[in-house]
């Protein structure tokens, strides 16, 4: 679901149904609307000098090699960097020669949850229904780690992400569900995202300025 509710609904409906959830439509407004604004804010906040850039990048690539340890047997699923995302693509070179699988989200179709499908160095790649670019051949994989980009997180590690609902659409059908890493740049956490009944939170969140955190939900990790 996208964050904006959009449009007006018939005064007979006090709920709406969001991907099989009751939602009030005054509360899902509220909040989308809030939910905008924080956006913009940390969008704009993400426009840094290069070199500041590749010392935040680097941290979180640190970061990652403190609590993740690829080998083979092992599933990753990271992303392809826009939007001033952090850019892992070293990093994840370096997780497929120790072995790992590495997998990269592709949309299938608009509002629909995604898949991981195959990732190596020089794959070939094509442009996908957003524009971006995905791995051109490979079949849906179930990963054991997944790493989403973070705009915003908040204190019970909800996050806030680009605004398609992708990520927790597809993250809530995932058997087994895998373990979820958000990773973002300082300065981007927030009290509360006011999390939606279909909101996913994280397991961990680690930020450039090394600080994170971990649940205290049970979950299933995937060790080194």
């Amino acid at each position: 679901m996208e964050d904006d509710t959009g449009g007006g609904t018939s005064p007979c409906f006090a709920h709406l149904l969001v991907d099989g959830h009751p939602v009030d439509a005054e509360t899902a407004r509220d909040v989308a609307r809030f939910r905008r604004a924080e956006r913009a804010r940390l969008l704009a906040a993400r426009t840094m000098p290069v070199q500041e850039r590749e010392r935040a990048t680097a941290a979180l690539i640190a970061g990652l090699d403190r609590i993740v340890a690829p080998k083979p047997g092992i599933t990753i699923a990271a992303y392809w960097p826009i939007r001033g995302e952090p850019d892992l693509r070293p990093w994840m070179a370096r997780a497929h020669a120790a072995g790992a699988g590495i997998l990269l989200p592709v949309v299938v179709a608009k509002a629909m949850p995604l898949e991981f499908h195959g990732w190596s160095p020089g794959c070939p790649m094509v442009r996908g229904i957003w524009n971006i670019p995905v791995p051109a051949d490979g079949e849906a994989r179930v990963p054991d780690i997944v790493i989403a980009p973070l705009l915003g997180i908040d204190r019970d590690l909800y996050r806030l992400g680009n605004g398609g609902g992708y990520y927790d659409r597809t993250l809530v059908r995932l058997q087994p569900r895998p373990r979820i890493i958000g990773l973002g740049f300082a300065g981007c956490d927030l009290p509360s995202i006011y999390p939606m009944p279909w909101d996913v939170p994280m397991n961990e969140a680690l930020l450039a300025d090394g600080t994170g955190a971990v649940a205290e939900r049970p979950a299933r990790h995937v060790t080194g």
